[in-house]
């Protein structure tokens, strides 16, 4: 029988549960002295690095970082809120957990459910009678297993049958408009958003349904795909697309093939190709980067051959690459999706193209040198000019490699290319706001100085918040700026910007200037400034963080001692916590 205990307690639940027994299932174990030793399960290593203390009930990996408790583990590995982890852990060890959840969580929950109910309904209306939605995918040449395994649906022609259904089930209107399923005509009458659409469930990583794409079914309904509006349970920033039946996949294969579609996907996967993803139809960003990364460091993207493609693949290096990821980019040579390629020549001929995708950089050169006639001497230089801004931002043995083969291929000298790298770096630091000779602060400013100073000019008053952030402006420029507004508030209680242009150097005020015509605030000042004030405090800790996990990775327990590791260890979850207050993932 399940053991009861009170919700004045996480440390209650936590008392009942090993740690070494709760990663031991997932996660094979070592002893190594008085821990235990695996393979971060949570970043792609050969070299066990992933220590669990059974004395201190923690884990720590000294690859990649990852720190915590058993229920810490649990959130990480199987991508789960903090409530979520606990209900796991209760129900598989018999510990009754009665904790109640705060409002917001009730909400969710109650979003979550009505998502469920709506998949439900497409997915009964999709299988259980002859419809349109199954016609056109079987057209397509979908099988049935495949349809199954993705859960699509259908919704019919009817204005008001989904939105009646969830009526019926207690579902309020306001709820419905939210999460995009039905809207409100000017009669004050809802219908239902999906019509006569073959219907994608979208379901994150804990297997919970948070919205849905539909496409037409005929051509002459606009658009090809509706797909819900972000809300409380759904940002596309934070998803992709069937990466909760590809994940495992994708780890197993060591790497993720991103496309554009639902259909690029479920086609794929029928065909062979399981480690595949796609971004929900947005630019890739920065959390989805993170997701991936979670699971492979190694990405390909395949992307429509039009220009709209390779831009999208282009953006998509730029965001992936800093985030550690190794991306390849390759386009299918016949038919103009991955999804009519991968029907017509098969998973062979597609994982062939992927496996002579070139990588990141040879991609952008070869983007760069599109259009271009290098036998001609003016296409020469300027595709030289564009490959060496891409080359400049490389590591000194990239560079060297790539200009190797420039060289080689342009038939001209590698110096003549490692000259034009550091003229045209030299250039663009000519270009910007120049340094004062006179020991005077740099007339430049960060993105985040430039949006705070902004909204206290918009917005004066908001300067006493300013005063409860020393430090967020960095640079001796922002500081100098900082010093003349306190200074001005202080003796008048506002200022505008001639105020603060008035007491600064005339190359200082055109500096400033020019920051500001950049930005527009949108009425919102107040939530912009909370957003710089956030948005710096985080790089502080992700700073802070960086600095202990370089630490740990140098420890060496025999050396160093077990305390001072677990010391770190401690420091390190205190700063990751912190780093989620302010809107940090992990």
């Amino acid at each position: 029988m399940a053991q009861r205990f009170s919700n004045n307690g996480v440390d209650d639940l936590k008392s009942q549960l090993n740690i070494v027994d709760v990663i031991g299932r997932v996660v094979p174990l070592k002893r190594a002295g008085s821990n235990y030793k695996g393979v971060c399960p949570f970043h792609n290593e050969k070299t066990p690095s992933f220590v669990v203390s059974d004395q201190k009930q923690i884990f720590t990996c000294f690859g990649c970082g990852a720190t915590g408790d058993a229920i810490e583990f649990t959130k990480r590995y199987y991508n789960l809120d903090f409530m979520e982890a606990c209900e796991k852990l209760g129900k598989e060890y018999g510990i009754e957990v009665n904790f109640q959840r705060n409002n917001q969580g009730k909400e969710k929950e109650k979003l979550y459910a009505l998502n469920r109910e709506a998949a439900r309904f497409f997915y009964k209306a999709f299988t259980e009678k002859a419809n349109p939605g199954y016609s056109y995918m079987k057209k397509r040449g979908m099988d049935d297993a495949i349809l199954k395994k993705f859960g699509i649906g259908y919704a019919d022609r009817e204005w008001d049958s989904l939105y009646k259904y969830l009526k019926a089930k207690g579902a309020e209107d306001q709820d419905l408009i939210d999460l995009g399923l039905v809207s409100k005509g000017r009669d004050g009458k809802c219908y239902d958003k999906f019509r006569h659409r073959v219907i994608f469930p979208i379901i994150n990583t804990s297997g919970k349904v948070i919205g849905f794409g539909g496409r037409r079914i005929d051509d002459n309904d606009n658009p090809k795909y509706l797909n819900s509006p972000e809300n409380a349970i759904f940002q596309k920033k934070n998803n992709l697309y069937a990466l909760n039946t590809t994940k495992q996949d994708i780890a197993k294969e060591s790497s993720a093939i991103l496309v554009e579609g639902y259909m690029d996907v479920i086609s794929l996967y029928q065909h062979g190709v399981h480690n595949v993803a796609a971004s929900l139809g947005t630019a890739l960003t920065e959390n989805q980067a993170k997701l991936i990364k979670r699971y492979t460091s190694n990405v390909y993207l395949c992307y429509d051959s039009d220009q709209a493609g390779v831009n999208a693949a282009l953006r998509g290096i730029e965001i992936l690459s800093p985030a550690g990821l190794k991306v390849k980019v390759f386009h299918v040579t016949d038919g103009k999706d991955p999804d009519e390629y991968a029907k017509a020549h098969g998973k062979d001929a597609f994982m062939a193209l992927a496996g002579k995708a070139p990588t990141a950089v040879q991609y952008k050169l070869d983007s760069a040198r599109k259009g271009m006639d290098l036998t001609k001497d003016e296409d020469k230089v300027e595709y030289i000019k564009r490959a060496a801004d891409i080359l400049r931002r490389l590591s000194p043995i990239e560079m060297d490699i790539y200009i190797k083969s420039l060289a080689e291929s342009l038939k001209v000298s590698e110096l003549a290319i490692k000259q034009e790298i550091e003229q045209g770096g030299a250039e663009k630091r000519e270009q910007a706001p120049a340094r004062h000779t006179d020991g005077a602060p740099e007339a430049v400013l960060s993105n985040t100085e430039g949006n705070v100073i902004s909204a206290l000019l918009t917005n004066p008053d908001l300067t006493e918040e300013l005063f409860k952030e020393p430090g967020i402006m960095e640079s001796a420029f922002g500081r100098k700026i900082e010093n003349i507004i306190f200074e001005i508030f202080g003796n008048k209680g506002s200022f505008d910007l001639e105020d603060i242009t008035d007491r600064l150097e005339p190359e200082e005020s055109l500096s400033l200037n020019e920051t500001l015509k950049g930005i527009f605030l949108a009425g919102k000042e107040e939530e912009v400034l909370k957003e710089s004030i956030n948005k710096w405090k985080l790089e502080g800790l992700k700073k802070k963080e960086k600095d202990i996990i370089a630490k740990m990775n140098l420890a060496d327990e025999s050396d160093m001692g077990q305390e001072t590791v677990m010391s770190l260890t401690e420091e390190l979850m205190k700063v990751q916590n912190d780093i989620r207050k302010y809107g940090g993932r992990y």
